[in-house]
């Protein structure tokens, strides 16, 4: 398995100090501007995109590669799927 910390992103997302349900909402937007197989990395301070996140990957079949929190941040990266 190869390390995700080298996943190559193609577009990065800035969200923080908005809460739920904005992070998502924009992540939506961010995804229409990438293409299919690729990266959209998000940077939250909301600890509900967690949960978030994870429900909005499985419901909408993006895959959820890497969540990662550090001093409150939170970091996911996103491969687009359709």
């Amino acid at each position: 398995m190869s390390d995700e910390t080298d996943t190559a992103v193609d577009l990065s997302l800035d969200v923080k100090g908005l809460n739920c349900p904005l992070p998502i909402l924009k992540t939506k937007k961010a995804l229409q501007k990438i293409d299919i197989g690729h990266v959209l990395e998000v940077f939250t301070t909301d600890p509900g995109s967690v949960p978030d996140f994870n429900a909005f990957c499985r419901q909408t079949g993006h895959i959820l590669i890497d969540t990662f929190e550090l001093d409150a941040n939170f970091r996911f990266l996103i491969r687009k799927t359709k």
